[in-house]
């Protein structure tokens, strides 16, 4: 299982979606092969990492098309650093934050939605989904979040200190405490 394998570091953590820098120029002047295969290359990334923030489905799905679209309309400010993810990935946060202080205006913030209307039906590999299920249940949020952010999105370790604004230490001993979590409670399960 990707998640367990990644604890030991022996065996190396899935590297992280492979998103071409050079499609970011392409979109910006119109060219939407470009911008198609920017989303083939991060949906996945950007709707694990919205849902793990939110926490419902429907949201993290709007929260995605919102973030593409600010992708496509302002792809002309992005400047090239090599992290073309973690650009598109702040940028889903931010959206992400907006929608809980809209969601703040409007009324108190929803109980955490079931397990079976959280979207998780969009991982592919289902030993992946079915640990995840476990972590919404289990975890505190920022431990799921960088669970989902190493394993789903295929970040490292440092990239998702970077993005959540901790330290480095602080993001590996989440994650491990986290993965230990995971482990106690699936294998009680079984």
């Amino acid at each position: 299982m990707l998640i367990f394998e990644a604890v030991t570091y022996e065996a190396a953590p899935r590297e992280a979606a492979a998103v071409e820098e050079a499609l970011i120029p392409r979109i910006a002047a119109g060219d939407r092969a470009a911008f198609s295969r920017l989303y083939e290359q991060a949906s996945e990334a950007v709707f694990s990492y919205a849902l793990s923030i939110l926490r419902s489905r429907q949201d993290a799905e709007d929260v995605m098309q919102d973030a593409f679209l600010k992708i496509r309309s302002a792809a002309h400010l992005y400047v090239p650093q090599g992290k073309p993810l973690a650009w598109i990935l702040t940028i889903t946060r931010n959206l992400c934050m907006m929608k809980f202080r809209q969601a703040s205006r409007i009324a108190a913030l929803p109980e955490d939605p079931g397990l079976e209307d959280m979207g998780l039906d969009r991982i592919k590999n289902a030993e992946d989904r079915m640990t995840l299920q476990a972590a919404f249940t289990v975890l505190p949020k920022d431990s799921c979040r960088i669970i989902m952010l190493h394993a789903v999105a295929g970040l490292k370790h440092r990239e998702i200190a970077e993005l959540m604004g901790m330290s480095l230490t602080a993001v590996l001993s989440r994650y491990n405490r986290g993965i230990k979590r995971l482990q106690k409670e699936l294998e009680a399960r079984s």
